[in-house]
């Protein structure tokens, strides 16, 4: 029960990270945090009872640093939803292909990397899409850092949606 999942929220309501329920019960006993959305069901102590909490938010406002999210493989494939950016596939080994190939000049930058599956990565080859007439699905852009957010969270609770902005 108190190694559930507790959305942790800055003073503003930016989305923090995910602690346990007992770390979000500390923050809330020691008037660091106010709970904004209760779980199901209690915890009980000798002296008290309170709800569990879904969401908490923090007093003082955090400031911290804006984190980015790291150029690799593996937030590059996050990013394109685990698809084929050529072909649409979702179920296939994926790799990453350079839209302007490194021969060409192309950089290793998240607007110039995309997922790919190897059938399409290999019929690609060194040419642009344009040359192998096969247009992107989606153009490759930077992810924010709630994109990373979201991706860590997984499978939300259905109260955290509005407070990452999954409406």
């Amino acid at each position: 029960m108190l190694t559930g999942r507790v959305l942790l929220l800055n003073q503003n309501y930016e989305p923090m990270s995910v602690c346990s329920a007992r770390k979000a019960i500390i923050l809330l006993y020691l008037g660091k945090a106010e709970m904004v959305e209760k779980d199901h069901g209690w915890v009980h102590s000798v002296n008290t009872s309170m709800p569990l909490p879904s969401i908490v938010r923090l007093i003082r406002l955090v400031k911290k640093p804006r984190r980015r999210v790291l150029l690799n493989r593996k937030n590059v494939i996050r990013r394109d939803r685990y698809q084929c950016q050529y072909c649409g596939t979702k179920n296939d080994v994926f790799t990453i292909d350079h839209v302007v190939p490194k021969v060409r000049g192309g950089k290793d930058t998240w607007e110039n990397l995309v997922c790919a599956c190897m059938t399409c990565n290999c019929k690609k080859g060194n040419r642009t899409p344009q040359e192998a007439h096969m247009p992107l699905i989606r153009e490759p852009k930077k992810p924010g850092y709630l994109f990373f957010v979201r991706s860590m969270i997984g499978n939300p609770d259905e109260k955290w949606k509005p407070y990452l902005f999954m409406n």
